[in-house]
């Protein structure tokens, strides 16, 4: 066989390649912007959160506070302590070098016992859902875990048509996603992960 022949055959391959490729991508297809990047999962405290301080060897330290809606806690001997926005261990590290001006070698554990999550790290559902809402990321949290959360859909959503807005490496990417199929005929092949500052947009029927 010729070289051109060769050429041919593997333009081909690669073809064939590709393809099989996007069928394994399961419940939906991402548009606009085809990246391997996942944005980060990991919780962040928000305005409204309970949080259970431990202090170690230091019961008359540890406390349930609430974070206040400028985003502060207050614990004793730590006034105002800016806790909205940083993951539970970044909180525990500021509030151990507060600390350390009192006491020898603080160590703090953090446990979010009520969660609302950080502006940014919540998910918003607009459209025909039941109880369209924003609602405080889990960690994983999947898309039918949503769906439970807000009633699943009105007789009007066309589900199939619905989609997930996610913001990874400063650009805005699409997921195509088949709510119906998930939560109607429970097709669990359509249930996929979801992410803080996910926005789930669920469309009117045209007919």
């Amino acid at each position: 066989m010729n070289m051109f022949g060769n050429v041919g055959l593997m333009t081909v391959a690669a073809a064939i390649v590709t393809l099989a490729g996007c069928a394994a991508a399961g419940g939906g297809e991402i548009s606009k912007t085809a990246t391997n990047e996942q944005p980060t999962a990991e919780y962040r405290v928000g305005p409204g959160d309970a949080l259970s301080v431990y202090v170690w060897n230091h019961p008359e330290l540890s406390r349930d506070v609430p974070v206040r809606p400028d985003g502060r806690i207050s614990t004793p001997l730590v006034d105002d302590l800016m806790a909205a926005g940083k993951t539970p261990s970044q909180l525990a590290r500021d509030l151990e070098q507060r600390l350390s001006e009192y006491v020898r070698t603080p160590t703090v554990n953090i446990i979010v016992t009520k969660a609302e999550g950080a502006l940014g790290d919540q998910i918003r559902v607009l459209g025909q859902a039941a109880k369209p809402q924003a609602l405080p990321y889990r960690e994983g949290m999947t898309l039918l875990d949503v769906m439970i959360s807000v009633g699943g859909l009105t007789e009007f959503a066309a589900g199939n048509r619905a989609k997930i807005t996610r913001h990874v490496g400063g650009k805005v990417m699409e997921l195509r996603v088949r709510l119906k199929d998930l939560v109607k005929d429970g097709d669990t092949s359509a249930n996929v992960p979801m992410y803080p500052g996910d926005v789930l947009i669920i469309p009117e029927s045209r007919f």
